[in-house]
């Protein structure tokens, strides 16, 4: 498997680490193709504004396009986090137990793709240690310079920089992180990039020729998830199981059958073999 124990060294270490053969030719295909699917039954939607972060902008010039959460609408998606490679990756980086948080798909159009502002993931999450959950970002396409792939900033992943409304997207927020040591993802399809919840990040706009789709999932320890105070008082861990939310490692992890009502343990990798 290409991923080793220099990978999890480089995420303590600088806050991320990127493996540009994690997902193999197959795999890439069928996650591609149920991207292609998802876009003709308009399941995206554009996230992109014309600067007051509510009007949408005109898809022929400037787009966006997000989906999120995943797993209702693609049984593949829905299936991938319990890819034993996924598991064993995740649980070296950040440990175990842990479950999936959240997944999305960001597909960038040829010519018109608009890029996404450098946030930290917790800045919205809140977890008080940013080692504790990672996000998997995959390549679905060849992602390049040009076509304005994932961005990273090494070493800044301890601070939380000051967040904004970006007036440029209809939910963002943003930072402004020093971009000169910033690190391009350029990876073929089937490369991935983990990093933690407080890595800077961004994507640039996609003017070329071709669409440029990312699938990224997000992960945290069960034992960093978020404490509120109810209005009772009482102290409440948030992100609870569920759908969308499976339990992925630990004594509690079920494969799927108390989250979904099945065992998935193998249904990613059948998946894939039927799309081939």
């Amino acid at each position: 498997m290409p991923f080793s124990i220099d990978n999890v060294k480089e995420f303590k270490e600088q806050g991320f680490t990127i493996i540009p053969d994690f997902f193999d030719a197959a795999e890439v295909a069928a996650l591609s193709s149920e991207i292609c699917k998802l876009k003709a039954d308009g399941k995206f939607y554009n996230v992109s504004t014309d600067g007051d972060g509510e009007t949408p902008t005109d898809e022929r010039v400037n787009v966006n396009y997000q989906l999120c959460p995943t797993f209702p609408h693609s049984e593949l998606m829905k299936t991938l986090p319990f890819s034993k490679k996924v598991i064993s990756a995740v649980e070296q980086l950040i440990g175990d137990p842990y479950l999936q948080q959240l997944c999305q798909i960001f597909l960038k159009p040829s010519k018109v793709g608009a890029g996404t502002n450098w946030h930290q993931d917790n800045a919205y999450f809140k977890i008080e240690n940013p080692l504790q959950g990672t996000a998997m970002w995959i390549a679905i396409d060849e992602a390049t310079s040009q076509n304005g792939t994932l961005e990273l900033i090494p070493n800044s992943f301890e601070n939380l920089l000051e967040h904004s409304r970006d007036p440029n997207s209809n939910h963002h927020i943003r930072c402004f992180p020093d971009e000169s040591k910033a690190v391009k993802v350029e990876v073929p399809p089937g490369g991935v990039a983990f990093f933690c919840y407080g890595a800077p990040h961004c994507t640039r706009e996609n003017l070329t020729d071709k669409d440029r789709a990312g699938l990224a999932y997000h992960f945290i320890r069960l034992d960093g998830r978020p404490v509120i105070t109810d209005d009772d008082g009482n102290e409440v861990v948030t992100l609870q199981p569920g759908p969308g939310r499976p339990i992925l490692s630990g004594p509690d992890a079920s494969w799927g059958e108390k989250e979904y009502g099945e065992n998935l343990e193998t249904r990613f990798d059948e998946l894939v073999q039927e799309l081939s």
